[in-house]
């Protein structure tokens, strides 16, 4: 066996085979992870086209001539561990084919609008009329029910009307997104464990079932304490900025050179906290001596740290509350994480080889995940569209003829 080949099986979800039809962000950040862990995943794509994130660049993905293919960063971010398949799912033809598919799949992914795909019978009742045992997760903005159900589903969307944007930025400017897709990928992860938690109902039992997930769903779940907050008390949180609604000091203090966090999150870091300051006596003063004072007192007490920790350097300040063990840190930009050297010993910046990339190949970011026993790999860099087309249809064609022997 090729060490290709070992690192395919030695994946905790090696064996698991994934028709993933979805596209954007969401439901490849959910096949990528479980890709990273070993399955199998089948990405369908529209022919010439492909996943519509190919084309949303710059930058692209260039060569070594420092030409670019039609790879952008974005579609790179979340695609790697899977084989391409071009499918017109608009085709009888294709239709076939994804049936052919997906009686030979543990799981259908998807994110088209809600009955979008009924009508070419590649809903759950299609596929899952002949594969009872399928687990068939759909992701859409607003989920398959409800008022809401026919509207489009965009990470914007979610965080405006999930209520994230209304947590976030400046208390005295505009509501703000969080600067990432965050609705999405959270999506992809709640959509993983469900997935996962399914298989194991049907290893079970023998039955299939349907998953139903929208992006203002998971995004509301994990509006967290502060929604938990809201509920108990009735009262919204408003925008705070970098502060914390339940802790203080938590929040980004400016020194002489730059800025840094402080996050001390009970009362004996903030004693040690005050008294690296200078400012011990704070910490027995009524107003601030516990969490609930100082949440009570914040106004009178962040003017008197910001004064206390604008006469230092940032770096001695980090030194000091690091070696008290007072949670603080500088503020990094994307370059300086990647610089870090805890990036390089957790391995979360790797490099794949790239048909599209020449000699370089394409630096990709690492899967958080270490296990002790079936560790993550990395099989395949993000396919090219329709790359694996022969390659699966050969595939599909000895599947269908064991299913007959």
């Amino acid at each position: 066996m090729s060490e290709t080949e070992t690192k395919m099986a030695s994946g905790p979800l090696s064996g698991l085979r994934i028709l993933d039809l979805s596209r954007i962000l969401a439901g490849p950040t959910c096949t990528q992870l479980m890709g990273d862990y070993g399955a199998d995943v089948i990405k369908i794509e529209k022919p010439g086209t492909g996943d519509d994130t190919r084309s949303w660049g710059p930058p692209f993905l260039g060569d070594d001539t420092g030409t670019t293919s039609g790879e952008s960063a974005y579609y790179l971010s979340s695609n790697r561990n899977k084989r391409s398949l071009a499918v017109d799912i608009t085709a009888a033809d294709g239709q076939a084919l994804i049936h052919r598919l997906a009686r030979h799949c543990d799981v259908v992914i998807q994110n088209f609008k809600v009955g979008g795909l009924a009508k070419y019978g590649l809903d759950y009742a299609g596929l899952s009329a002949s594969n009872p045992g399928i687990v068939y997760c759909s992701i859409s903005g607003f989920g398959q029910t409800g008022p809401n159900a026919h509207r489009p589903g965009y990470d914007l969307l979610a965080q405006a009307f999930g209520g994230m944007m209304s947590l976030t930025g400046d208390p005295e400017g505009e509501p703000m997104k969080v600067g990432v897709g965050i609705a999405d990928v959270m999506c992809g992860m709640y959509a993983a464990t469900a997935i996962l938690a399914a298989l194991r109902h049907r290893d079970a039992s023998g039955e299939g079932q349907h998953i139903d997930l929208g992006l203002v769903d998971t995004q509301i779940s994990w509006l967290i304490n502060s929604g938990t907050n809201y509920l108990v008390s009735g009262v919204p949180q408003h925008r705070m900025g970098n502060q914390h609604s339940n802790i203080v000091p938590y929040q980004v203090f400016a020194t002489k050179d730059g800025h840094l966090i402080v996050a001390a999150g009970n009362d004996a870091q903030f004693a040690r906290f005050c008294s690296i300051l200078g400012r011990a006596e704070l910490a027995i003063t009524t107003e601030y001596q516990t969490n609930q004072m100082r949440l009570k007192n914040r106004d009178q007490l962040i003017p008197l740290l910001k004064a206390e920790i604008g006469k230092w350097e940032r770096d001695a300040l980090v030194a000091a509350l690091d070696a008290a063990n007072v949670p603080a840190g500088a503020i990094h930009d994307v370059e300086d994480v990647f610089a870090s050297d805890q990036v390089v010993a957790r391995d979360m910046k790797i490099t794949m080889a790239h048909p599209a990339a020449g000699r370089k190949g394409v630096d990709l970011i690492g899967n958080p995940v270490k296990f002790s026993k079936t560790q993550v790999s990395y099989r395949r860099p993000p396919p090219l569209c329709g790359e694996h087309n022969d390659e699966i249809m050969a595939e599909l064609a000895q599947w269908e003829a064991e299913e007959r022997s």
